[in-house]
C-alpha cells in the first residue's frame, strides 16, 4: 500500500493527525485537498513541510 498519515502543524507549534490513509493530495495556490481510500475528503490552507514516504507520513504547516 502506498498511502499516508497526514498531520497538520498549527500556528502555535502543535503537531495533530489530520487524516489517515490518503492517498491523493491536490494542492493549489491557497490550499491543499486531501482524499483518502475511504473518499474522505478535507481541504486545509496550508503547506507541505515534509513527505516520508517510507514512513507513509506527509506533514503539513497551516498558513494564515
Amino acid at each position: 500500500m502506498c498511502e499516508a498519515n497526514v498531520y497538520l502543524i498549527d500556528k502555535e507549534g502543535n503537531e495533530k493527525l489530520l487524516l489517515e490513509s490518503v492517498d491523493k493530495l491536490v494542492p493549489s495556490d491557497e490550499s491543499i485537498m486531501l482524499e483518502n481510500i475511504f473518499s474522505q475528503r478535507k481541504t486545509v490552507k496550508a503547506r507541505i513541510k515534509e513527505m516520508a514516504l517510507v514512513e507513509h507520513r506527509i506533514v503539513l504547516e497551516e498558513k494564515d
